[in-house]
Formats: C-alpha cells, structure tokens, sequence
C-alpha cells in the first residue's frame, strides 16, 4: 500500500480526523479546495458554530481566532410560521463566524505528516487485495494511489458513500442560499416554516453588513420555491434586493435508523456522508467533530475490528440523531408546531 488511510474530503470531519490521527500512519488526504490561501470551494452554510460544537472545542483544546468571527454575535432567533403567522423569539448561544474561512483554518491545522492533495476530485474506489485503489484529479492529470483504509469524509452527496451501499437512497434537498447588501435596521436570525413551499426549513443570518436567507427545497421546483418563499418574506418585513451571489448544493436529510451508514471491509463514513446531520436544524459540524474523534482513536488504538469497533462507539451518536428525526417530524408538522409556538413555552418577548 502507498497509505494506510486515504481521507476523502476535508470539511470539518476529514480536517479534524486528518489532525488527529497518529504521525505513525502515513496518510493522504484528497479536498476539492484550493491551499489555504485562496477562496476555493464553497457551499451553503448559515455559519453558526452550535453548542455541541463549542464543546468539541473544549475537549480538543482549541480557541476559535478571531478573523473567522464575523458580526454581530445575536442571542436569539426568531421562528415565523407563515401558514399561521406565529413569531417567536428562543434563546440561543450560536457563535456566528465565516464558514469558508472555518473550514480552510480547520485544514489548516493538519499537521505536515499528512499528505494533503489540494484542488483534487476523487474519481472511483475500488477494492484490491488487502486494501483500495483510488483514483483521481489533480491539476488536470489521472492518478492514482493505492491505501488499506479509506475514510469517506466527502458529505451529502458522498462518492464514498454510493460506492459502498449502491443500492441504499437517502432523501435529500437542494440547499439554496444568497447573499444581499444588509438594509435591515436590527440584524437578526430567524427560522421560517412553510410546509406549503417546503416539508423541511429556511432560514435567515445577518453577517458582516450582509444579509444571508437560505433554505432547503424538494429537487423539483427548487428554484421557484425559493423566489416564492421570498416574496412571501417580502410581505413580512424582510429586505432583499439584488443577491451579491448564490451558493446551492445537495443536502441529505436522514428520517429512518437505516440512513446511518458508518461503513465496512476497511470503508469508513464520518460526518454527513455517514448520514450524521440533524434532521431538526440542518447542524453536522458537531457530528463530524465527534464521528472523526470516534474514528481517529479507533484508528489510532489499532483495533483489531476496527469496523466493528467504530459501529459500536458510534451507537451514541446515531441514537442522539433518532431524537434529532422525531423533533424534525414534529417541528414539520403544522398542528403540532402551532400547538408548540402557541404556548408561548421559552419565547422571549421583545421590548417595544
């Protein structure tokens, strides 16, 4: 083998497994972005860094620099209903910092042992005597590397993930999100329901004078339904104008146990492409710091099953998702959330 582990992927999951794995493997690590001086790749993220997450951050002794936090830091979000008109305003301790930036210093940390391949496309895995081989793109050129372990760390729309369990679907949404000039006088998050355009959510942030409206949408229609939600918003006090860019991709959103994959024969799957993403929010950084601390002392242990071992210790994590999807079920109802946001529990009024 030219590896022992092949990381595919170098988001929150792969950087931080990458990180974390022990100097006596040697380790390649395949990224669509670019170094870690340019803009590279980019995707639809609110950038809020959620409790879990800063927990993650204790027990790996980091502090977040400051140029990755963006302004203003807001305590609250405010949850519309638009098929009933219900605004409610819960508390919440989100750090609201730039997610490109999170990720490219995230990366940034992977100690020089790594092999880090940058602006790379991974193209196929296949399974070869006591390992994989695989192939890919780097700098217009095929090549092709051989490693015992491979760590599919490569998201929603997971390579890794479709080659190991070809026949296995996951429902997924299209991510949208643009960016606008910020016109609002008093900066704000929210959460937008409207099972009318979309069974899942939408949301909105105020970041460094800009402000930021996303939502995930059926594949069919997407388009239409995001304009559609906005001229809704319009109508209740939102401000767009003209977008400065859109950012859109695939998200999965996992509503059964059997929508967690954590991989096999030396095949391992960390953060959302093994399905670890909160139904109820949308949040998978803080399960891919944990799948990738999970996997990196499975790993670094030298477990004799490793497989095995990182389907038992992950037996926490997917257990915390199940909750994840019955919240997301009741949240996505209408009866249910209206009863919810009725009562008032945890609303915190504003002072006019």
């Amino acid at each position: 083998m030219d590896y022992d582990i092949a990381i595919i992927g170098l988001g929150p999951a792969g950087a931080t497994l990458a990180r974390l794995l022990k100097s006596e493997f040697k380790v390649v690590a395949l990224d669509k972005k670019q170094d870690c001086g340019s803009d590279g790749f980019n995707k639809p993220c609110g950038g809020l860094l959620a409790t879990d997450s800063q927990r993650s951050f204790i027990r790996f002794n980091l502090n977040l620099p400051t140029d990755i936090l963006t302004d203003p830091q807001i305590f609250s979000v405010k949850t519309l209903d638009l098929q009933t008109n219900l605004i409610r305003n819960y508390q919440r301790t989100y750090i609201n910092f730039n997610r490109h930036k999170f990720d490219l210093w995230l990366k940034s940390l992977i100690p020089n042992h790594v092999d880090v391949k940058h602006n790379t496309l991974c193209k196929s895995i296949e399974r070869i005597i006591d390992g994989y081989q695989v192939t890919f793109i780097e700098n217009n050129q095929q090549k092709v590397i051989t490693a015992k372990y491979v760590v599919g760390a490569d998201g929603a729309d997971s390579m890794v993930r479709r080659m190991r369990y070809p026949t296995h679907t996951i429902r997924q949404y299209i991510a949208i999100q643009q960016w606008f000039t910020e016109k609002h006088p008093v900066p704000f998050y929210s959460c937008i329901f409207d099972n009318n355009i979309t069974n899942c959510y939408a949301w909105s942030i105020s970041k460094d004078n800009h402000f930021i409206f996303g939502g995930a949408f059926p594949k069919k229609g997407a388009n239409e339904k995001f304009e559609q939600l906005k001229q809704k918003l319009e109508q209740n006090g939102f401000i767009f104008g003209s977008p400065i860019k859109t950012e859109k991709c695939h998200v999965i959103y996992p509503q059964r146990w059997r929508d967690f994959h954590v991989g096999n024969e030396q095949i391992f799957l960390i953060g959302e492409a093994a399905g670890f993403i909160s139904a109820s929010s949308l949040e998978g950084i803080s399960y891919a710091f944990d799948s990738a601390e999970i996997l990196s002392q499975i790993l670094n242990g030298e477990a004799k099953n490793p497989n095995k071992a990182y389907y038992q210790k992950t037996l926490k994590l997917r257990l915390k998702l199940l909750s994840k999807i019955i919240k997301a079920k009741i949240l996505t109802t209408p009866l249910l959330r209206k009863i919810i946001m009725k009562s008032k529990v945890a609303h915190i009024e504003n002072i006019k």
